[in-house]
């Protein structure tokens, strides 16, 4: 008996919504300061490094998402393509490392909404986007667009009051401080803000026509994503500078304040916390998905691969990811919690370009050259990030491993 399935209801504009949701969100908000602590004046090198990984990976899941339009993303690929266990690895370490990344924007959202109270206001979010969630797939593509139509008009009010100020510094990048280690760290942790795209391929099994659509919608997605990132970034650096983006801990509130325009942050506060529920919600959209897939396989508890008869959604998949997203809302750090995300996000991009090689021209392979510097570029990136993120991202990949060769 096959196993029910999703209904193709998204468009390019519901995909792109959804997944400029999980970047801008997260980007902006969330991993600017830590990424200038690594990198220093190296903080633009760092980021023109992440777009190119994350260009290449967004290329080789595309194709991939074009072959198979359906919900799992690189667990599907790294299944059919490379092997079971491949698709496996990929799958477990996407739902760990985006668990933590959802608890990273939960707790964005309390810091920049209610800071005394913050683990509160990130459980009473994750358990808000849960429920939108499981409302159905059309009602969060919605709420998606709308969210990033208003962070994208504030980050431009962001650049423009900060570009116009009293104390810009026309040219803020300096490299004599940068070193290669950290330029690349850097770039690893900025990787977290850009692997919102794979929010469409885990959606896949729900896209309306997935060669058309997909081949829209990620380099769409992709692009204002880098073209925001870079003008935000470029502008914060000429108001703080790279040491003072690094110590702050709301970046753009204190670039606006310093640019002379203090009226300007309650609006950025808001815009944040509303950016970082955005990001949330797309996130445990994606994860569900994925959650959905490996329950199908019995990887995860079969219960788990059940769709609501009305919603058409995996609502018990989306229940449990909210659940876990709520516990470490309430116990993990927000800069621990984003390096470990980084770390099993990048082995599983890793496996996609791995899987992408494997791709005949008949099926739309993506130019070796490219998978092959993604799948380079993904593990020279992930064991740059700070030594915490690698051995905890290790261990963590090893039970998943262990668990696997036990189940066998």
């Amino acid at each position: 008996m096959n196993a029910p399935a999703l209904r193709r209801r998204l468009g390019v504009r519901d995909a792109v919504g959804i997944a400029l949701a999980a970047m801008v969100g997260a980007g902006i908000f969330a991993a600017l300061a830590p990424a200038a602590d690594a990198a220093g004046g190296g903080l633009l090198l760092s980021l023109a490094l992440a777009a190119a990984v994350a260009y290449a990976n967004a290329t080789s899941s595309a194709r991939l998402a074009m072959r198979y339009p359906q919900s799992g993303g690189t667990y599907v690929y790294g299944r059919e393509r490379l092997g079971p266990f491949w698709g496996y690895l990929a799958g477990w370490g996407f739902v760990v490392g985006k668990t933590a990344s959802c608890a990273a924007m939960a707790l964005t959202v309390g810091a920049y909404a209610w800071p005394d109270h913050a683990r509160t206001v990130a459980v009473v979010a994750v358990v808000a986007v849960t429920v939108v969630d499981v409302l159905g797939v059309e009602r969060s593509s919605v709420v998606a667009q709308v969210v990033v139509a208003c962070v994208l008009v504030v980050l431009g009010a962001v650049v423009v009051v900060c570009l116009t100020g009293p104390s810009v510094d026309p040219a803020p990048v300096d490299l004599t401080g940068a070193s290669p280690a950290g330029v690349l760290q850097g770039a690893g942790l900025l990787f977290f803000a850009f692997a919102g795209y794979a929010r469409i391929a885990t959606l896949g099994e729900e896209v309306r026509d997935p060669v058309r659509t997909l081949g829209r919608a990620v380099p769409l997605a992709l692009g204002i994503a880098v073209v925001a990132y870079a003008a935000v970034a470029y502008a914060a650096l000429a108001v703080l500078g790279a040491d003072g983006l690094a110590a702050a801990t709301d970046p753009l509130a204190a670039a606006v304040d310093a640019a002379g325009a203090p009226g300007l942050v309650p609006v950025v506060r808001v815009t944040a916390a509303v950016a970082a529920l955005g990001s949330l919600l797309a996130l445990v959209l994606g994860i569900s998905r994925t959650t959905l897939a490996m329950a199908r396989d019995r990887h995860l508890p079969h219960a788990l691969a059940a769709i609501h008869p009305r919603t058409h959604v995996p609502h018990r998949a989306t229940v449990a990811i909210g659940g876990v997203v709520a516990v470490l809302a309430a116990t993990v750090d927000l800069r621990g919690a984003i390096g470990f995300s980084s770390f099993g996000v990048l082995v599983y991009y890793a496996l996609a370009n791995a899987a992408a090689l494997t791709l005949t021209r008949a099926e739309r392979r993506p130019p070796r050259a490219l998978a092959g510097f993604g799948l380079a570029a993904c593990l020279v990136l992930a064991c740059t990030l700070p030594w915490v993120a690698v051995v905890t991202g290790a261990a963590v990949l090893l039970v998943g491993a262990a668990a696997y060769a036990v189940r066998r």
